[in-house]
């Protein structure tokens, strides 16, 4: 529906946006206050000094009045004037001709005064409705910017936009209008409001076309609503739908006020949608580096052992009739040696695996840390009785809610890295405290240290830079143990960290999360 000419030259004419009329009993009070002044110094000033009063009147009543009411308002008190004031009184006729020139300026001065007061009221009106735009504009502006999800303000739109318009509204954006893709995090379409098909079919044009369509636009105007788009800088992610009530049609300005306030939504969503899609390319990145040096890791570690294996075994069929019993027994035992590492790496391939599946369920239960710590480093003297360790466990360590063959897995691989990597006689230390909500078990050697990149290659904490090379003295191949490691503290709620220790060695923390214990259970037979 188009706005008439009256309409739309008039923002008081109760428009839906436009200003409220003012109310005219103050212009009435005004005009029965002068009579009443004037009536009262009849005899005591003369007609000219009257006519003041009544053209004070009529410039303050025109606060109040529209131009036409005042000019009628005005014209109907210089009769009245006339009438009650003029000689000869109680008849319109006019005595003298100065008193038919009083009148006719007192007529053109009240009707000149009341259009300009008009005018200006009307001027000021608009300007407040401008600045009441704007500040709705700003504050939306800044409920957005604060918000974690531009589609929590959905709802504040929607209200602005029925409160501005006084029709009904409907919002589509994201998915809801079509567009496969999706807007805002997780590509969730948004909905709010009940349309027609054919409604729904204008939300689409408008998303598509990117401009408005419907009343008040150059596209479609004879009807009675408007199909506003939620534009970004790209194209627009959504579009509104305001219907506008039977009684009105868009006031001068208010289109372009409902328009900003879509377009601020839409550069929100499109702003999240656009760091969205980047976190989800970062990610990516990172699993795509990660995988690859999970490969390389797992490549790594079974070639070592392969080839000590090939090497040894190739000595003892090639050279076994110049060997003797001594260096024979040697090979053996670094055949046996690496074929035990050869084992060890693919039970970390294939943990890595278990647990990097989708739905891979654990088996949880409550087990002491010293339970857990104990067979950990049981199963590491049994396999090296020659190096040491040190144990210190924290007295009255809660229970935890974990797998206990993955944590005893993840406490042996940390405990052969130190064994492998730690170097000279210094024993091996095992920790377990408490720290806040968490408990920390962790392994320390004295080692050459883990490398500035050891953090990165194996994608634990440490705040490791990519590219640095492994310190003198260490040993590459410890990526997939820890790898594993790290694996098994995520799914745990966990953390794992690397990193180098004062005067030299390496500190791997893992923090498990304490969970709430369950209450004991109440025996049958109690109070």
């Amino acid at each position: 529906m188009s706005a008439s000419p009256s309409t739309a030259s008039d923002p008081t004419s109760g428009v839906p946006g436009a200003p409220a009329a003012p109310p005219r009993w103050p212009a009435l009070a005004t005009w029965a206050l002068a009579w009443i002044v004037m009536a009262a110094l009849d005899e005591r000033l003369d007609v000219a000094n009257l006519a003041l009063i009544l053209v004070l009147a009529a410039a303050v009543a025109a606060l109040w009045l529209a131009p036409f009411a005042s000019t009628a308002a005005n014209a109907a008190a210089v009769l009245a004037f006339n009438v009650a004031f003029v000689p000869p009184r109680g008849v319109l006729d006019v005595e003298l001709r100065q008193h038919a020139l009083l009148l006719a300026t007192m007529l053109a001065v009240s009707s000149i005064v009341a259009v300009l007061v008009s005018r200006q009221r009307r001027l000021a009106a608009v300007e407040r409705e401008l600045a009441a735009r704007a500040g709705r504009l700003h504050a939306f502006g800044d409920a957005l910017r604060d918000a974690a999800d531009p589609a929590d303000c959905a709802s504040r739109l929607r209200a602005l936009l029925a409160a501005a318009s006084g029709g009904e509204v409907v919002l589509r954006w994201g998915a809801a209008t079509g567009d496969p893709a999706g807007v805002g995090p997780g590509d969730e379409p948004g909905r709010l409001g009940d349309a027609t098909p054919d409604e729904e079919d204008g939300l689409r044009a408008a998303v598509a076309a990117s401009h408005a369509i419907g009343a008040g636009t150059p596209r479609h105007a004879g009807l009675r609503a408007t199909w506003l788009p939620m534009r970004g800088r790209g194209a627009a992610v959504g579009a509104a739908l305001v219907r506008w009530p039977a009684s009105g049609a868009p006031a001068p300005g208010l289109l372009e006020h409902l328009q900003a306030l879509c377009d601020a939504m839409g550069l929100a969503l499109e702003r999240t949608a656009a760091l969205a899609a980047a976190a989800r390319e970062r990610e990516a990145s990172r699993a795509q580096a990660l995988r690859g040096t999970l490969l390389a890791a797992i490549a790594h570690d079974h070639r070592t052992p392969l080839a000590t294996i090939v090497g040894a075994a190739t000595s003892l069929r090639d050279q076994a009739d110049r060997l003797d019993g001594p260096s024979r027994r040697r090979l053996a035992d670094t055949i046996v040696d690496e074929a035990a590492q050869l084992g060890r790496v693919v039970d970390n391939t294939l943990h890595l695996a278990r647990l990097d599946a989708p739905g891979g369920a654990l088996a949880l239960d409550w087990e002491s840390v010293e339970e857990l710590v104990g067979a950990a480093t049981a199963r590491a003297r049994r396999r090296d009785a020659s190096r040491r360790v040190r144990v210190r466990v924290e007295a009255g360590l809660p229970l935890l809610r974990v797998d206990a063959v993955l944590v005893t897995q993840l406490l042996d691989n940390l405990l052969t890295n130190a064994f492998v990597h730690g170097g000279g006689d210094e024993p091996v230390e095992v920790d377990a405290r408490r720290d806040g909500d968490a408990v920390v078990v962790a392994v320390r050697d004295r080692g050459p240290g883990p490398g500035p990149d050891a953090a990165m290659r194996v994608g634990v904490d440490g705040g490791a830079r990519p590219g640095d090379a492994l310190p003198d003295g260490a040993r590459p191949g410890l990526g997939l143990g820890l790898a594993v490691c790290r694996a098994i503290a995520r799914v745990h709620g966990g953390t794992l960290t690397l990193r180098a220790r004062e005067g030299g060695g390496t500190e791997a923390a893992c923090a498990l999360p304490i969970a709430d214990a369950p209450a004991p259970p109440v025996p049958e037979d109690a109070p």
